[in-house]
């Protein structure tokens, strides 16, 4: 057995190692080595990412996963001539680019709309919230469609593609982080579940701390000079291991096992804490608000994928997802009350972002996608529970939010017909929405993978990069 190998067991005694006033359990020590490895040791992730041989510029997307299929007539294309029984529940105002009208609950957004683009074009032909999502986040189509939307896919999403392309970050920092949950209907299949999402749990709770901050210091000087004694310990024995030729014959990223658990850039970009409170407010202290802050941290340190699983912002009787069939969530009454509650938060927190990304100068670096599975139907209906009322899904058309990414701003793109029920005007897939993302990352539309029988897999079956953003 090596000293490696017995460092990690006797962190694990069934006792509490003791560094200063800091206690570590190997629990928490090694939660930050298994991170997104789903059991696979972390020396194997880190050899199977070096023959990989792969670096990268610093450029980031953060995806904005709206979870159960936004309305684009409550969104971004309101449809305001269409009969009452189509037309949006909310009145279109109008922002600083002429043409781009949006929803009243909007009003943040309105102001900027100069530093977005939308994209009202966007189809496909599956309208079961689990495939739709394989389709929306892997561009690959499902062979055999589950109803019961519970279906996981077959192909991996943007986020493990990415992860298996870069490997890990300069920083010691996962390639693909997910915030709070990851999509529940893809996974990194052939790729290896070392390429999965690393979750890193709700940045809203009280007291939060991934698991790299269970391994750090806050801001105290008695947290920081406990930090300072167990980054010693470790040094020394690193120092120790490789002294003895413990680590004779293994490449450098089986060594950058001690740098992940050790990296004090990583500790700082999940500590949202750091952030001052006008800054924590001004994006809300709600799930979605601090997701989204904490999503710019990571891109700024570095993490080329942030999905951030945009479901709720909040607990509790009065919100819903995006999923506005009558009776979601078996909650009675009028889906617009759920979406005129749920909208300010997504206003306040997307608008926040995008602003920081501009002022911060960031626009080059970092790309925000704001979509969802597919829309909402035309027509609304009533159903159970209590006659509540709400739309239905629908793929057939449904509307995207791009920001950033050196891309160009302020424009619409594409459009539907006078009730919102296809794309008139330059359709657009969601295979195209993810090559435009891929394009931005630095990753050729030409990559492949093989999959478990050995056939090699393209990342998308079709697709080009939206010209009119380039």
């Amino acid at each position: 057995m090596s000293k490696f190998d017995k460092v990690l067991i006797d962190l694990d005694c069934g006792c509490t190692k003791t560094y200063g006033s800091m206690h570590l359990h190997r629990r928490e020590f090694l939660q930050v080595g298994t991170m997104a490895l789903g059991g696979m040791q972390l020396n194997e992730l880190l050899h199977a990412q070096s023959l990989a041989g792969n670096r990268r510029k610093q450029n980031s997307v953060i995806f904005l996963y709206q979870h159960g299929g936004a309305s684009h007539f409550e969104t971004y294309d309101l449809k305001p001539d269409a009969p009452s029984e189509i037309k949006s529940q909310f009145s279109p105002i109008h922002t600083v680019v002429p043409g781009m009208d949006i929803c009243e609950h909007f009003p943040l957004q309105a102001k900027i709309a100069d530093k977005f683009s939308l994209i009202r074009s966007l189809h496909h032909d599956v309208n079961i919230h689990s495939d739709g999502g394989i389709i929306a986040l892997t561009g690959k189509r499902p062979e055999v469609l589950d109803p019961s939307s519970q279906s996981k896919s077959e192909h991996p999403d943007f986020g493990s593609i990415t992860s298996a392309v870069f490997g890990m970050t300069k920083n010691s920092l996962p390639p693909y982080i997910a915030v709070p949950q990851k999509p529940y209907m893809t996974r990194p299949t052939y790729l290896g579940v070392h390429h999965g999402a690393f979750e890193v749990s709700d940045p809203s709770a009280d007291g939060y701390r991934p698991p790299l901050l269970r391994l750090a210091a806050g801001n105290e000087a008695s947290q920081l000079a406990n930090r300072r004694v167990l980054l010693k310990q470790l040094d020394k024995l690193k120092k120790s291991i490789e002294t003895e030729g413990q680590l004779s014959g293994v490449d450098e990223f089986r060594d950058a096992a001690f740098q992940m658990l050790t990296s004090a850039e990583a500790v700082r970009a999940f500590d949202i804490s750091a952030e001052g409170d006008d800054r924590r407010k001004k994006y809300g202290l709600d799930t979605w608000g601090q997701s989204c802050l904490l999503a710019l941290r990571l891109a700024k340190a570095g993490v080329p994928a942030i999905n951030v699983y945009f479901n709720t912002p909040k607990n509790g009787p009065e919100f819903t997802n995006w999923d506005d069939h009558p009776g979601n969530a078996m909650r009675p009454g009028h889906f617009a009350k759920y979406m005129k509650t749920r909208l300010p938060y997504m206003d306040r927190c997307l608008t926040a972002l995008i602003e920081d990304i501009f002022d911060e100068g960031l626009d080059d670096q970092v790309m925000v996608v704001v979509v969802g599975e597919f829309g909402r139907t035309p027509k609304m209906r009533y159903g159970p529970p209590d006659n509540s009322y709400g739309r239905d899904h629908w793929p057939q058309a449904y509307s995207a939010l791009v920001s950033g990414g050196g891309l160009k701003m302020g424009q619409v793109i594409g459009a539907t017909n006078r009730n919102g029920e296809h794309p008139t005007q330059r359709p657009t897939t969601p295979q195209d929405l993810l090559a435009t993302v891929y394009r931005h990352l630095g990753i050729d539309l030409e990559t492949s993978f093989k999959d478990f029988f050995g056939r090699p897999i393209p990342i998308l079956p079709h697709g080009a990069p939206i010209s009119e953003l380039l």
